[in-house]
């Protein structure tokens, strides 16, 4: 009778404890879903450092001096320099 009684809590044990791993707060699904959104922050930080580098370089090129300044301006602008001639070549129509 006794070990019956010890079984029975045992069980009732087991069984909550399972509940709680599968159902309860931190679960296994919590963790599942916590696992997806770290996936997405670290393509997201990838991305955001990627962009990072670019801009650096940038201000890198912006503050070796009027070299870039002037390469940016022709191409982001179509500025030409007093006394160039600036051409156009369109491709023919075929």
């Amino acid at each position: 009778m006794k070990s019956k009684w010890i079984l029975l809590i045992l069980v009732i044990l087991l069984a909550s404890l399972q509940y709680r791993l599968w159902f309860g707060k931190n679960s296994v699904s919590d963790y599942d879903s916590k696992k997806l959104q770290i996936a997405e922050l670290e393509k997201q930080n990838a991305s955001l450092r990627q962009r990072n580098q670019l801009i650096r370089a940038d201000i890198d090129d912006l503050q070796l001096g009027i070299e870039s300044m002037e390469e940016r301006a022709r191409n982001e602008l179509g500025l030409i320099k007093e006394g160039e001639v600036f051409y156009r070549i369109l491709p023919s129509e075929q």
